[in-house]
């Protein structure tokens, strides 16, 4: 079986900036909701 890296080395770059992305997006979010937790204590 002949495995073509050529694949890898087209889709390890987005996939490795797919994840970058997602993992900031999770982060704010998460962020996001911290501080609306905390308003809600607030109040």
């Amino acid at each position: 079986m002949d495995l073509d890296f050529r694949i890898l080395l087209v889709l390890g770059p987005v996939a490795l900036a797919a994840g970058w992305a997602g993992f900031n997006i999770f982060r704010a979010a998460l962020q996001q909701l911290q501080n609306f937790n905390e308003e809600q204590r607030g109040r």
